[in-house]
This record gives structure tokens, sequence and C-alpha cells, in this order.
């Protein structure tokens, strides 16, 4: 057994244990799979089979969470300063943590979203997100793309893929979903009607399409002509995973609000937040507790996200993510597949429905951990870490082209 300590000793116990009490659906489907794999230490770009004690690079890190790595040197001793002094505080009160956080998130921005409203975790910052923008515009529609993602949480799943809501009754009126780049779908969608239009720059779950040139700029031209708002949900895509601070900064576009989350605290505390224009901070100006969040925030969770914003803002940081990008991409040319690649966000498209799972199948067993699209299985999402060492990241690769050469059939 792993040398950090497990509350089961055997991985059969845990699957019984997990599958009596958390989700009996996903341990059995991991046993059909094969996949017996329960997380034991880690450290940077690897953690370990808890009972096998095999190491494995994590090439999803939990859709960006771990984007500086597991426990981050700097984070954790972060964490335990923050720990000798704070703990979550309470929202009841003014905060200088909160406060510095969002002035921090503010300036990455250049002024354009000054505003910040604190939450735990993504579906809970896109909610909030959606529910301001039918306060400001008293409107009540809201489009998305198709096969896009936003949370489990009431408006973010009423936003997303229809089998996450379905199954729980009736859906809730006034929301429409369009096709991913498709800007004549958007524009004839997007009327007086509509409070918000709602896009991840990259949508991860549907296979990490890039967006067509000029596509968001265009969506922000419609909202603009309609009295609506553009959301960008930047829960993966931000804090440099695409090789700048926010993804919408290459592509020539403003957005109204912009939703953040995963890796803003390093994987040690949950915190997510929702960055608004000024505009829509006044909203709360003489509705000061019409939106709160007991952990929404929490000074615990400010003061790691804080160290997080030192890490990505240093000097070189996204130079060397930008480098990384680049380097994979070379390192997989030839390879059966197509690369879908921003920065060291990156799909491996597959000729089949099917062959994404097929493929982390591989890698598992060249100790990669990656895992599929859930709305488009022929593609593979491919997020290491981006700290990696020159050495790690050719150890990767070379895993990569031993697993997946001769394609996911061959």
């Amino acid at each position: 057994m792993d040398q950090l300590a497990q509350p089961y000793p055997s991985r059969e116990a845990t699957f019984l244990a997990f599958e009596e009490h958390v989700n009996p659906g996903k341990a059995r489907l991991y046993r059909e799979l094969g996949v017996g794999l329960v997380m034991g230490a880690r450290s940077g770009a690897l953690f370990r089979d808890a009972f096998e004690g095999r190491s494995l690079y994590d090439c999803h890190c939990n859709g960006g969470v771990f984007n500086l790595g597991h426990r981050n040197p700097r984070l954790v001793a972060a964490l335990v300063r923050a720990l000798e002094h704070l703990d979550i505080g309470n929202h009841h009160l003014v905060s200088g943590w909160r406060a510095r956080l969002a002035s921090r998130l503010a300036a990455t921005t250049g002024g354009l979203l000054p505003g910040v409203v604190f939450g735990v975790g993504g579906g809970e910052a896109v909610d909030l997100a959606l529910k301001l923008a039918r306060g400001l515009t008293g409107r009540q529609k809201v489009v998305s793309a198709k096969g896009g993602y936003h949370g489990h949480t009431g408006l973010a799943m009423a936003a997303g893929d229809p089998q996450f809501r379905d199954p729980f009754g009736p859906n809730l009126p006034g929301f429409v979903q369009v096709p991913w780049g498709d800007l004549e779908a958007m524009a004839r969608e997007v009327d007086a009607e509509t409070a918000c239009v709602i896009l991840e720059p990259i949508p991860a779950t549907l296979g990490m399409p890039l967006p067509p040139p000029g596509y968001l700029k265009g969506v922000k031209e419609i909202c603009r002509e309609r009295g609506s708002l553009l959301i960008l949900d930047e829960v993966q895509t931000g804090l440099g995973r695409t090789g700048t601070f926010w993804c919408y900064q290459q592509e020539g576009v403003e957005p109204d609000m912009l939703v953040a989350g995963k890796g803003l605290s390093g994987g040690l505390y949950p915190i997510s937040a929702t960055l608004v224009r000024g505009e829509a901070l006044s909203f709360f100006e003489t509705r000061p507790f019409i939106h709160v969040s007991t952990f929404g925030g929490a000074e615990l969770g400010s003061a790691l996200a804080l160290e997080v914003l030192d890490i990505v803002e240093e000097e070189g940081f996204l130079d060397r993510v930008r480098e990384l990008g680049k380097f994979f991409e070379n390192s997989f040319e030839g390879l059966p597949f197509e690369l879908r690649r921003r920065g060291m966000m990156m799909g491996f498209k597959f000729p089949r429905e099917g062959d994404g799972i097929l493929a982390a199948a591989r890698l598992l067993a060249e100790g990669v951990f990656a895992v599929w699209a859930g709305n488009d299985t022929s593609v593979l999402q491919f997020l290491p870490p981006l700290v990696l060492t020159d050495a790690e990241a050719e150890e990767i690769a070379s895993r990569v082209r031993r697993a997946l050469g001769k394609g996911v059939k061959g």
C-alpha cells in the first residue's frame, strides 16, 4: 500500500466502500473498464497508484485544477502560513483578503472587469453570472453552445448538455442552445429577449474545438447590437492554460463577465470567481446581501489564490507555457490524430467515436493519465501541468508516442 495512509487496506475494500456509500455507478463502470486506479501520494506532475505504487504523469490535471502541479511547494507553504492566522473568515464582514484578491484579479483584465464576486466552485460562479445578467437586463433568455459544459448546479446545468438535466424533470424555461462556432445560428437566436450568451472560449467537454477566427468577437458584436451580455466561462482556459492569462485576450473580444475557478487556488482549497464590469457590480449597491456564499472567497482560499497569481504573473511564466505547448506540437507531429492546441490546452482528435476512450486506456498502460471528452469521445483531453521541466515534457512525449504511434486499434 502507498506510504500515504489510506482509510481502507486494499483496492477492493476501497471500491466496495465507494460503491456502497458514494457512487455505485462510477465504481461499477470503472470495474468494467478495468480502471482500478486510486490516487495515492502526489507531487508535481506525478501521482502514485495508492496500492501498486506505480507513478503516473497527470495529463488531465482535473481540468486545470493542478495547472501548477500537485501540492506545489510554494502553495503548500502559503497555506501553512495562512493557517497560522486565518480560517474562512465571515462573509458578512468586510475582508482585506477578499478585497486584495479581487483587486489582483481585476488587474489581470487591465481594468476591463473591475468587480469580483467569489464562490466555491465553477457552477456556483456561473449561476451568479447568469442570474446577474438576468437582473441587469430584465430579460430571461440565455443562449449557450450545444455540447458545452458550465457545471451541475441550477442555472449552470440549464445552460449545459441535456444529458445532465433531462433526468431531473422539466427544464427551466428560457434556455436555448446553438451549434458551437456557428455565428449565423447565434445571430438568429439572440434577440430582444436575450439576457446573455455564455460560452467557453474552447469547450473542453465538446472536444476542445478552437474558436473559428473572429467567432467570439462576432458573438460579442451580436450581443452589443441586441443589448445582451457576453459571459465567457474560463474555468478551464484561464490562469495561463492557453498561453495568455485569459484566453479571451487572444481573441480581440471584451466580455461583460468572466468566470474563473479550478486552478485558482492550486488544488488546495476550493474557490471560484465571477469577474464583472463596473455597471454589473453596481447592481449590489442597493442590494448588498442579495447574493452571499458562506465559503465563497474564504480567506484561506484567497491567500492561496494570491500566491497562484504571483506564480502565473512571474516574468517568463507564460512564455514557458507557450514554449512547452510548441514542444508538444512538434513532438506529436506524424501521430495518427489531429492536434487541437492553444498553449497547453490540447485535444487529440481521432477518426472514430470512442477512440478517445481507447487512447486513454493506451496512455494509462504507459503511465500517463488523461481523460476523453465527454461530449465527443473521439477526442482525448490532454492537459499536462504548466510547470513541467524539460525532462518531464520529453518523458511524457515519449510515452505518448509509444502508446499512440500506431493509432488506438493497431
